[in-house]
């Protein structure tokens, strides 16, 4: 099979997902930890772009295109599962960022990708050039030789603006623009959750977080549910308690671990 051809059954399992029952889109953080996440049987994957900046010693919001492109190319060869990547605000203001954002880790592998409505600089686009970029960004994934799924993120409920009200109106006006899934990350509430999921047509994803179940969350009308960092900060939660115990009592407990990576790495 050709490598347009494996991306072309990803991108249409990756489709067929959201057409289906509701699904948890797990977000790995290298190329190790997707494979993991492949063996225990998830049906897709999600870049993070925390968990990326972590693997490379920095803080969120500093990662480069190219260096999101290199992950891509990473995840995708990883295992047969469709990957979709974390495209940031697509890494400039403009929409010919976010078009050129969704081209590159298009031809880097990945079978969808999302772009945000929130700037590097610290503040929220307004919504006149939020859609903007949408547009851009459907029209650029509507030109990829296999079908591109675009997710559409309004950042209020993580930036310090949880408007629910003008979160609906920017998904309702992303839906609008052509984006394939919605998503507002934040939402801390089954009514939040259900009054998004109510007010729009497209398929929703919801952020998990620790206050919710996914039973609530399937239930409140969301298709998709991601994890974000979480994932990885579990594992480096673990690393560091297990550190700092040796250095502080020199207990080597923590070390007993048995993982099957054979299993897993077959």
């Amino acid at each position: 099979m050709s490598t347009d051809d494996t991306q072309a059954g990803k991108a249409a399992a990756f489709r067929a997902l959201h057409d289906g029952d509701p699904f948890v889109i797990p977000n790995p953080w290298d190329a190790g930890s997707a494979r993991v996440l492949a063996a225990l049987g998830f049906d897709a994957l999600a870049s993070t772009s925390s968990g990326l900046a972590f693997t490379l010693g920095r803080l969120d919001g500093t990662v480069t295109l190219d260096e999101m492109v290199d992950h891509a190319v990473s995840l995708d060869r990883a295992t047969d599962l469709p990957v979709s990547v974390d495209l940031e605000n697509g890494y400039g203001s403009d929409p010919q960022s976010a078009a050129n954002a969704i081209t590159r880790v298009a031809e880097a592998g990945a079978v969808g990708g999302s772009i945000e409505d929130f700037d590097r600089a610290g503040h929220l686009y307004e919504k006149g050039q939020a859609v903007d970029r949408i547009v851009a960004a459907v029209e650029t994934a509507r030109a990829v030789d296999v079908p591109f799924t675009l997710t559409a993120r309004a950042e209020n409920h993580i930036r310090d603006n949880p408007d629910l009200h003008d979160t609906i109106s920017r998904l309702q006006a992303f839906e609008e623009a052509g984006a394939d899934v919605l998503y507002a990350p934040g939402l801390a509430t089954v009514d939040e959750i259900e009054a998004v999921c109510g007010a729009v047509t497209r398929p929703v994803n919801v952020l998990a977080l620790p206050g919710l179940t996914l039973a609530e969350i399937y239930e409140a009308g969301a298709q998709r549910v991601s994890v974000g960092g979480g994932m990885t900060w579990i594992a480096v939660s673990a690393m560091a308690s297990a550190a700092q115990s040796m250095l502080e009592t020199g207990d080597l407990s923590s070390l007993a671990t048995d993982l099957p990576l054979e299993r897993w790495f077959t």
